[in-house]
């Protein structure tokens, strides 16, 4: 399976942007709890969780830092995901990064530990 992210780019404090993830090369077993999420890294940092969804329910999950101005979703498909990030902070500056797992329990959702794929990282940029 091969993820793609794509939107990245350069907006202004309390700007938008929308980033899509995009799976291919295979499937997901819509029976093994697969989740799609995204985590972030700006330099210097640790990676961190952003936000997740589970593909078969839609259940979402956030981080403390996003909740209220990120909002993920998924395409009736359930082959892409997007994160559409509003009321953007110099602060959310990072590289993007989409994964995917199977079998991830809620608890482990925000655990980079939990996904088997991931796809390459789109730089977000917040000019203040």
């Amino acid at each position: 399976v091969q993820l793609q992210a794509s939107g990245g780019g350069l907006a202004q404090a309390g700007g938008s942007l929308r980033l899509s993830c995009s799976a291919s090369g295979g499937t997901f077993n819509p029976n093994t709890r697969n989740v799609r999420a995204w985590f972030r890294q700006a330099p210097g940092k640790e990676r961190e969780f952003v936000a997740a969804i589970r593909m078969n329910s839609g259940t979402e999950y956030y981080s403390d830092s996003v909740k209220g101005r990120f909002s993920i979703s998924r395409d009736n498909a359930k082959t892409t995901v997007y994160l559409q990030m509003s009321s953007l902070k110099p602060e959310d500056k990072a590289a993007h990064y989409c994964a995917a797992g199977n079998g991830v329990i809620t608890s482990n959702a925000v655990n980079d530990r939990a996904y088997n794929y991931w796809g390459q990282g789109t730089q977000v940029t917040v000019s203040s």
